[in-house]
């Protein structure tokens, strides 16, 4: 297993959930929620890239949204879209992987904690990309492999 700290996204239209890993890459935990602004995604994308220079990452993963069939649906598009411009913003590698089913796995998760569905919308999106997160590095731990595909770096300003 890699050391060092990992970043877990999860990207949705409203808001964008983010979790960290600790250095030994073993327990996920919930970060942040950054508020997507219509018309103005720069400033999402300068939190999350900020968040992850300021934990000293050494990767990002980004949850991708594919149907249950595995086709790709409007939120597949977005959230690659936004790995594609985070990728060209950040000095670490960024990889997608499969996050089918992660909120409603993480509203569960919620819902069992005895939240209701109005107090869990500000920290949804955090548990999700910790569950995004978590299920990465535990498909690393048994692999040897990383999770996902890399997103190609593109060239930085």
């Amino acid at each position: 297993m890699r050391t060092g700290v990992r970043v877990g996204i999860d990207v949705g239209t409203v808001r964008i959930g983010v979790a960290r890993s600790d250095f030994h890459g073993m327990l996920a935990t919930p970060v942040e929620t950054v508020p997507r602004v219509k018309g103005a995604p720069a400033g999402d994308l300068a939190r999350v890239a900020h968040i992850v220079t300021e934990l000293d990452a050494v990767e990002v993963i980004v949850g991708l949204p594919l149907a249950l069939s595995g086709r790709h649906t409007a939120s597949t598009e977005d959230a690659v879209g936004f790995a594609d411009a985070l990728a060209g913003t950040v000095p670490v590698p960024v990889r997608l992987v499969d996050e089918r089913l992660s909120t409603v796995s993480a509203q569960a998760a919620l819902r069992t904690s005895g939240r209701s569905t109005r107090t869990q919308r500000p920290v949804v999106d955090q548990v999700a990309a910790t569950i995004i997160l978590q299920h990465a590095l535990d498909t690393e731990r048994a692999s040897g492999r990383p999770a996902g595909a890399l997103v190609a770096q593109t060239e930085r300003p």
